[in-house]
């Protein structure tokens, strides 16, 4: 019975609204960036809200917290961070906690940023993860090593294959499209940017994604893979000599990639 909405924001923002059950009004939202637009949904659907969860200190998912507050005095879960003194409910990696009869586990996702946390329902099998993982890409490097972020992903390619990936932002386009460029001769991948490229088309959300869709289509997640590999050394001239090493230089290239 579990419902869980979009709420476009911004150029390319999603915050994501989860209501247990749709027979009652209470309802919670990930990484709210502003307040009006949340406030707008909750009334017009006469819905409450009774939670917030935050991934990460970035201001497109924190900048309406304030707000929601004052209308609504509820509990932030978030992670330990100076810069969201909002958090009431501090989370790290392996903590489990309940709203009502949803079970989150906290999965620690360093690399876009060291405070970075990713919400898992396990028994929907439902992922929000912020910016560490987007479909067909991931979150820019500001925090840590390449090893370390490279990490941070492994553990989110490592859920079931069937797990439904709520992220961030709709860049689903300019991601295939670099992707295909990283590695031509991916078929599936192909395939998918065709969906995709009709979906945008026609302004309909990509998302959500699965772990095993990510898997055999985002560059991000194939690292060790030969064609990666072969990209990059075209690229950069260097044949990285692990996985973690081509994470590095794939995002490095994507930063700098024209959209």
């Amino acid at each position: 019975m579990l419902k869980i909405t979009p709420i476009p924001a911004f150029e390319n923002n999603y915050f994501w609204i989860i209501q247990p059950d749709p027979a009652k009004n209470a309802v919670y939202v990930v990484d709210p960036g502003a307040a009006q637009p949340v406030l707008e949904y909750l009334h017009a659907h006469q819905l409450t809200l009774a939670a917030i969860l935050v991934t990460h200190r970035h201001n497109d998912h924190i900048g309406g917290i304030n707000e929601l507050l004052n209308r609504s005095p509820v509990n932030v879960y978030g992670p330990v961070s100076a810069a969201i003194p909002q958090v009431s409910i501090h989370l790290q990696d392996q903590d489990v906690f309940s709203l009502g009869d949803l079970h989150f586990q906290i999965i620690a996702v360093p690399g876009h940023t060291w405070e970075h946390i990713a919400f898992y329902l396990p028994q929907q099998k439902i992922l929000f993860c912020g910016d560490a993982l987007f479909a067909g890409g991931c979150g820019r490097r500001f925090d840590g090593t390449p090893e370390i972020m490279w990490d941070s992903l492994q553990k989110l390619a490592a859920l079931p294959d069937d797990t439904l990936i709520y992220c961030a932002h709709e860049y689903t386009l300019s991601n295939l499209r670099f992707a295909v460029a990283a590695e031509p001769g991916n078929e599936a991948l192909k395939e998918r940017l065709d969906q995709v490229e009709q979906l945008r088309a026609h302004n309909q959300i990509t998302l959500p994604s699965t772990i095993l869709l990510e898997k055999r289509t985002n560059p991000f997640l194939r690292c060790q893979e030969d064609g990666i590999k072969v990209f990059i050394e075209s690229q950069t001239g260097h044949k990285p000599d692990s996985a973690a090493e081509t994470f590095g230089a794939l995002r490095l290239i994507k930063d700098s990639w024209p959209v």
